[in-house]
């Protein structure tokens, strides 16, 4: 939620910040997330671990930080082919977020194939996750909509979030490790 919130002001500046502009954004969010839960789901069938669940964190921050450095370049170079809002919007939203949200669309759907162990509880299990999931994402909003747009500029934003995801990425080695340790 708080890079769709950080799209919203990446895209102002060329296409204003209106209906077209957000309709354009949570459009590419969701298409982004319903392809990143498909894939994450088939993804999770095969050989499911904690090395390939944190490698997602990693697919996302690699695929996240270059924001930081061609996002702007990326809007002006749209912005000059076309200025209508409501076109340019949806292609410089779709150029810049599609696949950063792709990847990480496929965090929830692997971790539930990660924390089901057995049938009889995976409704219960992808409850409590989806509960986390979505109390996070408020969480989330929260903070960037009220403090951190005030604090940091948006690319120092980005840059926290792809650290975040980078810890992630280490945390799930970490366990992974443990975990093999554990079973030798």
């Amino acid at each position: 939620m708080s890079l769709e919130l950080l799209g919203g002001r990446v895209l102002a500046p060329y296409f204003g910040s209106g209906i077209y502009v957000w309709g354009s954004i949570i459009t590419v969010f969701m298409l982004s997330l319903s392809l990143g839960y498909l894939i994450g789901g088939r993804w999770s069938v095969n050989n499911p671990n904690l090395f390939r669940f944190g490698s997602i964190f990693l697919g996302g921050a690699v695929l996240m930080y270059p924001l930081v450095l061609f996002a702007e370049p990326t809007m002006q170079w749209i912005f000059d082919r076309i200025e209508d809002p409501r076109t340019g919007s949806l292609l410089a939203s779709t150029v810049l977020f599609m696949v950063p949200t792709i990847i990480l669309g496929m965090i929830s759907p692997y971790s539930v194939r990660l924390l089901v162990e057995t049938v009889e509880r995976a409704g219960q299990v992808a409850g409590r996750l989806y509960f986390v999931s979505t109390l996070g994402s408020s969480l989330g909003t929260l903070a960037t909509s009220f403090f951190f747009v005030l604090w940091f500029e948006i690319n120092t934003i980005l840059v926290l979030l792809t650290g975040a995801l980078v810890v992630m990425f280490g945390v799930s080695l970490v366990c992974h490790r443990l975990q093999l340790d554990h079973r030798s």
